[in-house]
């Protein structure tokens, strides 16, 4: 499994050293480099990645800014000299916290914890099923029978073909385990299957009998991954 990662860093120095250590791990791919998130930003919302390298000081927009600016984030670990944010990147739920200078065997280390991360996340729906928590059991949900997932206060609820099961999860999790090929986040409060909209209408996906809307803030990513996969034409 290849891992596609980007570099965030405004210290021309330490990005040429992240680069340096990224191509000596095989399953690592560096899709791009970056000297500040504001292009950062804009390469998110046309390309699709699976983890960032990021640093904290940075100018115009700070890496925590740009965290808790990111919609769908991926797996993020964090570049930096300062350990004093390390408490607030773990708030937002970086996969690790890299202390300037690190080591090789350290930088290891932590893109190994992503990757089995992502490797259980791709075997856990890998058989087309998954298994979430209910009030009083836990629930086998076939994947292709999921039409859209609706967030209601501190729970979400999955629609399927024939019920509605509802979960303590937030969408974050979900997203991690579902095929990212077909669920995608079009709401603050919907996430929902592109294989199951029967239409789309002034920014209304239907789905059923149902009615789901799509916001600003996720509509341009939404349609783009819809051009990019060539289902939008």
């Amino acid at each position: 499994m290849k891992i596609n990662c980007i570099a965030i860093e405004d210290e021309p120095l330490a990005l040429k050293k992240i680069k340096e250590y990224i191509v000596q791990v095989d399953y690592l791919e560096l899709l791009e480099g970056f000297n500040n998130a504001i292009d950062a930003v804009g390469y998110l919302k046309e390309n699709t990645v699976d983890l960032i390298f990021l640093d904290v000081r940075m100018k115009k927009l700070s890496g925590i800014q740009f965290l808790e600016a990111l919609q769908n984030k991926p797996k993020v670990i964090i570049t930096s000299a300062y350990d004093e944010y390390a408490l607030k990147g773990y708030e937002l739920d970086v996969a690790d916290y890299l202390l300037k200078p690190f080591t090789f065997d350290r930088f290891l280390k932590s893109v190994d914890k992503v990757y089995n991360q992502l490797m259980e996340t791709n075997s856990s729906s890998s058989n087309g099923y998954i298994f979430v928590k209910t009030e009083h059991r836990i629930e086998k949900i076939v994947i292709n029978d999921i039409l859209f997932i609706q967030g209601m206060k501190d729970y979400l609820q999955i629609h399927t073909n024939d019920r509605k099961i509802m979960t303590l999860q937030t969408f974050k999790n979900l997203l991690e385990i579902l095929p990212d090929n077909d669920f995608q986040r079009v709401h603050n409060s919907y996430i929902v299957s592109i294989s199951k909209i029967e239409n789309i209408e002034r920014n209304r996906i239907r789905i059923g009998k149902n009615l789901i809307p799509i916001s600003d803030s996720y509509k341009d990513k939404f349609y783009g991954i819809l051009k990019e996969r060539k289902i939008l034409i």
